[in-house]
């Protein structure tokens, strides 16, 4: 019998070869086969692999859909359209094709060759305030990690307006009577995709771990809250960001009061209009103040319409180990300070404005000095515990007490090294780009690690960003990060060998936090500064 070699598969367990045909790396998922690419250092990449039907036409403001299936091989080689989005913040470089609606795609990085080698599983959501970014970016880049022996993934998920908008009638139609946060949604039926598929691709689905940076943070904290994403990964990695914070989400009901000023704003007169309406016009209308925002709710159906507080307290987030922690500079010293002037004076009356009949408490535990170097480090650290540090313990604290579960806390020091870039083009401390030399004569300088500076040591991408003058040390501390990481992946532990000794945040340890800078160690945490926090900022 004439074998008809172009159109033979040949699998082995899981992972696809053709025979006759120069193809690339081929794996068949339960949609159908996917062919990418082999790096260089032996990693197999796909790119652009959908994980839900695209988001369009009725389907727009909807739960995601699942994927078709497909017939013959699918190329994945190029990344997908980034979603829809302004260009916020000029350091995020994606590698897409635009943006469109249609962008509920992922990509993932494999160092297996069979699908028998059950490796552990990274799922990385971006950051961007739930405004911007894409799983393209190349500091989200997937490869190095791979090389540790770890299947990593990043996806994308619907942003802004078209993430989470709530409506009256979106709610009405839904199935399950609530309506915004579709971009956790999104992220939830890509944790889906990875059970069902990521085996194929060499990955063990009981290892997944889940992690992100600042709005990918508040997501990995959606998912442990989240009833829907229970038991679809095994650990969680959350860098600067928590929902679970003394500032409540938004309710349903105000969420759906915005959504109706949004559709009269927009000339729609029903929610069919309104999906007829061009995704570029919808997106236009984003860049005005009053709907530059769109955030998570409090639906009832995610996210729980109560204290998020109260449910870490009482052990309601998924069981598994953390890792966690944020930057010394989440926030400047200038944004605490506002107008006041870097002097004792100046900053006791901006943290008296802030914190009123408990401000004497405050400055007793964030003591300013005289200098104005004093005064900032200490504006600094308050305005970084006030804005970020606090959500972060807090859901650390309540975790740690309530779910068995070791937690691992950090503390990322190191300074950005030289820019080089344009004076105009100075990286803000929010993780964009200032794009004009009069806002950027207007920032203060760096007096510590600025948000988001953490991300490509972490994952291993310090050499893809060409904007910094990275030294030896930086290398180094991007060589001992990305140990951790892979090591909580593989195991839920960051400790191996070679790598400073990191205790678990435990009564036992001392409270003990990792601080990861140049030279890295253990070192106990200023714990009574948050317990001071807590008493204030979460009234029981």
């Amino acid at each position: 019998m004439k074998l008809l070699m172009s159109l033979c598969f040949c699998a082995v367990a899981g992972l696809v070869a053709v025979q006759g045909a120069p193809a690339g790396p081929r794996v068949k998922t339960v949609n159908g086969v996917v062919e990418g690419i082999t790096a260089q250092s032996g990693v197999r990449m796909f790119r652009a692999i959908p994980f839900a039907a695209p988001p369009v036409g009725e389907l727009r403001w909807k739960a995601p859909q699942p994927a078709k299936k497909w017939a013959g091989v699918r190329p994945a080689v190029d990344f997908a359209s980034s979603c829809m989005q302004r260009p916020i913040f000029g350091d995020m470089e994606f590698r897409g094709k635009g943006t469109s609606e249609d962008c509920l795609y992922l990509n993932v990085w494999t160092p297996a060759k069979t699908a028998s080698e059950k490796l552990p599983v990274l799922v990385y959501f971006f950051g961007g305030g739930l405004m911007a970014g894409d799983g393209s970016e190349y500091r989200y880049d997937g490869e190095s990690m791979a090389t540790k022996g770890i299947v990593s993934v990043t996806i994308n998920y619907r942003l802004s307006v078209f993430g989470f908008l709530a409506h009256p009638e979106l709610t009405a139609e839904a199935a399950y009577h609530s309506s915004g946060n579709y971009g956790f949604l999104d992220q939830n039926m890509a944790l889906q995709w990875v059970q069902a598929n990521i085996a194929a691709f060499g990955g063990d689905p009981k290892r997944v771990t889940i992690a992100g940076q600042s709005a990918g943070s508040r997501s990995v904290s959606v998912q442990l809250l989240s009833p829907l994403s229970k038991g679809l990964f095994s650990g969680a990695i959350l860098e600067s960001g928590s929902m679970v914070s003394a500032v409540k989400p938004l309710s349903l009901a105000d969420a759906e009061k915005r959504g109706l000023e949004f559709m009269a704003a927009a000339g729609a007169k029903s929610l069919k209009d309104l999906r007829a309406i061009p995704a570029e016009k919808v997106l236009a209308m984003t860049a005005q103040p009053a709907w530059t925002r769109f955030e998570a709710i409090a639906d009832g159906y995610q996210v729980a319409a109560k204290d998020l507080i109260e449910c870490a307290d009482k052990g309601e987030l998924a069981r598994v180990p953390l890792l966690l922690g944020w930057v010394t500079e989440d926030r400047n010293a200038q944004s605490l300070l506002g107008e006041n002037p870097a002097t004792p004076e100046g900053y006791s009356a901006a943290v008296r404005k802030l914190f009123g009949a408990d401000a004497d408490r405050v400055l007793a535990s964030y003591p300013a000095g005289q200098t104005a170097d004093q005064v900032l480090d200490a504006a600094q650290t308050l305005a970084t515990d006030r804005g970020m540090g606090y959500n972060m313990w807090r859901l650390a604290e309540g975790h740690r007490q309530s779910s068995g579960q070791a937690v691992f806390r950090f503390l990322y020091g190191r300074p950005r090294p030289k820019f080089l870039g344009r004076a105009d083009q100075l990286p803000g401390t929010a993780g964009g780009i200032i794009t004009n030399a009069a806002a950027a004569s207007s920032v203060p300088k760096w007096r510590g690690a600025v948000h988001s500076a953490e991300i490509e040591y972490a994952l291993g991408n310090l050499a893809t960003n060409k904007h910094y003058a990275w030294e030896p040390a930086d290398y180094k501390l991007s060589e001992v990060m990305e140990g951790y990481f892979a090591n909580f992946v593989k195991t839920g532990d960051p400790n191996g060998a070679g790598l400073p000794k990191w205790p678990a945040y435990a009564p036992g340890s001392g409270f003990q936090i990792m601080s990861l800078n140049a030279e890295s160690c253990a070192v106990p945490e200023t714990r009574q500064r948050y317990l001071l926090l807590d008493g204030i900022l979460h009234k029981k």
